[in-house]
Formats: C-alpha cells, sequence, structure tokens
C-alpha cells in the first residue's frame, strides 16, 4: 500500500491543482447525497401523512356504522385501515432514521471535513510549501544572473589588463591599475560563484524535501488520507440507505400479511344470518285474501285483516302506507323480535352499569371504614357527598331495571298472543271458504260457468290447502342433517351440532326458518340453511 501510494504521490507531484479540486468535489458529492437523502425523507413523509388521511377518511365513525362493523366484511376493512396506519407509521420511521442516521451524521462530518482541509491547505498544505519554495527558486535565479554578470564582468576586466599590459605606449601605473580591477571583478564573480553554488544546493535540498517529505506528507497522510476517509464514510453512508429501509421491512411484511389475513376472515355466510337476525321482526307472513264474489250475492269472506291484527304488524309489509312514528322510550314502535332485542340489550346495559355502580359503592363505604379507624389517612365525612350520589345512582338504576323487565315479559306475551290470534284467523279463514264452497257448487245447477270456476278451484288444490290448516303439527314432515353447528340464544330457537340427526316439524315458508324436532325431544327454529334434507 506504501509503495502504491509512493507511486501515486510521485506521478502527481506537480498536480497539486488538481488535487486540491479533487478534494472539493468530494466534499461537494457528500452535501448532494445529503440533500438527496433529505428529499427522500420528505416523500417518506408526505406519503405516511396522506396514508394516514386517508385510513382516517375511511375509518368508520357514529353509531351506524358501529353496528355494521359487527359484519364481517365491515370489520375485516377497518382491520385493514389500521393495518394501512401502521404501515404509515413504518415509513414515518424510516423517515426518521434516515434523517438522524444520514442527513444529520453526515452533515456533521461534512462540516468536520471542510475545516479539516481548510488547515491542511493553510497551515501545513501544499500552499505554504510551494511559495517557500518558489521563493528559493527565485533567489537561485537572483544569484544565478548576479554570478552571471559579475563572470562576464570579470573575463572582460582581465582581457583589458592583458592588453593595457601588450601596449607598448601603457604605463606601468595603467598596467598595475588595469591588473588590479581585473583581479577584483575575478574576487567578485568568485564570490558571486560561491552564492550561486551555495544557493543551488539550498534549493536543490528545499526541493527534495518538498517533492520526498512534505509533498508525501500532505499528499499521503492529510489529504488522500482525508479523502479516502470521506470515501469510506459516504460508502456507508450508501449502505444505511438500503439497511434502514431493511430493518423494518419485516413489521412492513406483518402488516402486509395482517391485510391479507383480515380478506380470509370474512364469512359471508355469517355475515348473511347476522343480517337476518338483526332484522327479522316475529311476524307471520300474511294469509291469502279469498275471492270474494258479490254478483251472487255471498257474503264478503272475512281475511286477516279484518282480525284486527297488532298496529305494529300492518308496518311489517311494504304494500301499505306506511308513517313515520315517534321512536318511543320503550321501543314499542318496532317490531316483535327487534323490540325484544333492543330491551334485552337495554337490561344488559343497565345492568352492567348497576353492577358497577353498587361496586364503587362498596369501595366508598370500606373507604369510609378506613377513615373512621384511621382519621389520619381522611375525613370520613368528606365521602358522603359521593356515597349519596352513588346511592342516588343506584336508585335511578334499579327503577329503570324495573321498568324495563316488564316491558320485555310483554312482548313476548303479545308475541303469544299474535300467533294465537293469527291461527284463529286461519281457521275461520278456512271455514268461510269451506262455506263459500258449498254455496258454489249449489250454483253449479243453475250456471255451468259457475260450475267451471267451481273445478278450476279445486284444481288449484283448495281442498288440499283446507286439509293442510288442520294437518297435525306434531307429525314430522321429514328428516335432516344438520350441516353446522348453530347456538340458538335467542327466544324460540333451539341449538343443533354438526352431523346431528333431526326431524322437521315444519319447513321453511320463505323467511329462512324451519321448526325441527332433536333427538333429545327439545324443538325449536334454527336456520334452514344450515341443515341438509335427508331422503
Amino acid at each position: 500500500i506504501a509503495y502504491q501510494r509512493c507511486s501515486v504521490l510521485l506521478t502527481l507531484q506537480d498536480q497539486y491543482d488538481q488535487i486540491d479540486k479533487h478534494t472539493l468535489t468530494g466534499l461537494d458529492l457528500v452535501d448532494r447525497y445529503i440533500k438527496f437523502v433529505k428529499e427522500r425523507t420528505e416523500i417518506e413523509q408526505n406519503y405516511a401523512k396522506q396514508l394516514r388521511s386517508l385510513s382516517k377518511k375511511y375509518a368508520k365513525r357514529g353509531s351506524k356504522e358501529e353496528q355494521e362493523s359487527k359484519f364481517s366484511n365491515h370489520a375485516s376493512l377497518q382491520e385493514i385501515l389500521n393495518e394501512l396506519n401502521d404501515y404509515a407509521g413504518q415509513r414515518e420511521l424510516i423517515a426518521e432514521n434516515m434523517t438522524t442516521g444520514i442527513c444529520v451524521e453526515l452533515n456533521k462530518y461534512l462540516q468536520e471535513l471542510k475545516q479539516e482541509r481548510k488547515t491542511v491547505r493553510r497551515d501545513g498544505g501544499g500552499e505554504k510549501a510551494q511559495q517557500v519554495l518558489e521563493g528559493s527558486f527565485k533567489q537561485l535565479e537572483s544569484t544565478k544572473k548576479r554570478y552571471a554578470k559579475e563572470w562576464a564582468e570579470a573575463e572582460k576586466a582581465t582581457q583589458q589588463a592583458e592588453k593595457i599590459e601588450s601596449d607598448l605606449n601603457a604605463t606601468k601605473i595603467d598596467v598595475e591599475k588595469a591588473k588590479l580591477h581585473a583581479h577584483n571583478r575575478m574576487h567578485t564573480a568568485e564570490e558571486c560563484r560561491n552564492d550561486y553554488a551555495a544557493q543551488l544546493q539550498k534549493y536543490n535540498k528545499e526541493q527534495n524535501a518538498y517533492y520526498y517529505s512534505q509533498i508525501p506528507q500532505i499528499f499521503n497522510q492529510k489529504m488522500q488520507d482525508m479523502d479516502e476517509r470521506r470515501i469510506r464514510r459516504l460508502a456507508g453512508g450508501y449502505c444505511q440507505f438500503s439497511d434502514i429501509e431493511k430493518n423494518v421491512l419485516p413489521i412492513i411484511t406483518k402488516c402486509l400479511d395482517g391485510i391479507s389475513a383480515a380478506g380470509m376472515k370474512i364469512n359471508e355466510k355469517q355475515d348473511s344470518m347476522l343480517f337476518i337476525e338483526q332484522h327479522k321482526s316475529g311476524f307471520e307472513r300474511p294469509a291469502d285474501i279469498d275471492f270474494e264474489d258479490y254478483t251472487q250475492g255471498i257474503k264478503p269472506a272475512t281475511s286477516d285483516s279484518s282480525l284486527n291484527p297488532p298496529k305494529v304488524r300492518a308496518k311489517l309489509w311494504p304494500f301499505t302506507k306506511k308513517t313515520k312514528a315517534p321512536a318511543a322510550e320503550d321501543f314499542s314502535h318496532l317490531p316483535p323480535e327487534q323490540r325484544k332485542k333492543r330491551l334485552q340489550g337495554k337490561i344488559d346495559d343497565i345492568t352492567k352499569e348497576l353492577q358497577k355502580t353498587q361496586d364503587q359503592s362498596e369501595a366508598l363505604e370500606k373507604m369510609k371504614g378506613v377513615y373512621e379507624h384511621s382519621p389520619q389517612m381522611g375525613d370520613p365525612s368528606s365521602l358522603e357527598p359521593q356515597i349519596s350520589e352513588t346511592a342516588q345512582s343506584i336508585g335511578r338504576l334499579t327503577g329503570e331495571l324495573a321498568k324495563y323487565e316488564p316491558a320485555v315479559a310483554l312482548v313476548l306475551q303479545d308475541a303469544y298472543r299474535s300467533f294465537f290470534v293469527i291461527s284463529s284467523a286461519r281457521l275461520q279463514s278456512v271455514s268461510v271458504r269451506v262455506d263459500t264452497l258449498s254455496k258454489l257448487r249449489e250454483l253449479t245447477r243453475l250456471d255451468r260457468c259457475v260450475s267451471s270456476v267451481v273445478a278450476a278451484h279445486e284444481s288449484q288444490g283448495l281442498y288440499s290447502e283446507f286439509d293442510d290448516e288442520f294437518e297435525d303439527i306434531e307429525t314430522p314432515v321429514g328428516q335432516c342433517v344438520a350441516l353446522y353447528t348453530f347456538e340458538g340464544n335467542s327466544e324460540g330457537t333451539v341449538s343443533v351440532t354438526e352431523g346431528e340427526m333431526l326431524s322437521i316439524m315444519e319447513n321453511d315458508k320463505g323467511d329462512g326458518w324451519m321448526r325441527v324436532l332433536r333427538g333429545s325431544g327439545e324443538e325449536g327454529y334454527i336456520p334452514s340453511s344450515y341443515v341438509k334434507h335427508s331422503p
């Protein structure tokens, strides 16, 4: 390495300006990289900010959307938004680590390099050494010119003395004077020659020191070492640019896996059953309206609409005009099933709040007892307002609970009463249709047209419908096998397990439910889609 450096230095011994320019270009490169990383962090921060805004924009807010969050597809979207918010946090972490680990550190290192380069160039650098060498060279040139001039004058004086000495007309004094002048010139020329030789020796020594000692020290130990340290540090910054993002990749991958898991958790069957449970009313479907033949003077048949059904039933079907009623505190404006659920939910909330208040009251009583036994810990009378307030809250919640519990029983009573009213209406409708059939048969003797109408009604299964109304409901109408496990938590339902053989007591009437009988004797409703009919 030392040999290579010496070879390079000897090659560039006269390229100090280029070396100085090269080191300056290296510092500019560090500054450019810092600016590049800084802009990258700004992009990451803006990206994270936009992701957070997007997640917040589509997040659910409000009671209506909280109800919808019970569905798996709605809940999965919320999980995706949460994972996206975490993903944005990782992008912010990348920006923060790049700012502190690259921009700040490299900027600090860059300032140190600039100061070091300035010190090398000013104090122990090439400019000063080069100026000293140039000054010595100028002095060498000056002594050399003086030596050349004095030597020329000495030779001229010597030639003049020889000329005068050979002149026969010259006096002895002239000859001696010319010789003395030539000797003095020669002596001066010798002194200039000695000065020139000494200055030349000094310059050669300084030049050797400059090119073999000072320049290697400047280039190798200072400038080159400084530039190589800069390159190594910049290379570390390049690697750090990638390593910072690699460090958060496991968490980013986890966020992406969470998004995929949220999509896989969606259960369309469960969402459908949940929607049915939330919105089923508990009403029976209305019975068929019978044909009323006014031309024959027959008394109009009575339909279910004349049986004075509960008012809430008329609001179930979209064929009648609906008027929006104000929401009642006891939820009487809702259908029976929905009203029962809302009342039960209200009771559960009141019960939880009552239990919490009772626990708080017990804690206050215990604290009061501690204060009474240890007065230094507190004044028992200071707890009286809180104890009084909790007692009032307990009384209020107990009253509300006593108000809502009978309402649930009333809903169940109304449901049973509605069932019996509908059953009676069906029986009455059947008897009216039987009477109408008899009278139509009497009219067949007078009019063939009427007879054909009666025959048409018979072909459509009027008698079979009559027989169905009085069929023994305790006789199973078929067998089925449970495909899935169903937890019958609501009123009128029954729990079944996967693979269980069941007896069908009542088929699905279009509302998605069927009544079954278990082998243990339990009877109730289950979803029709949860079973498979057996031959």
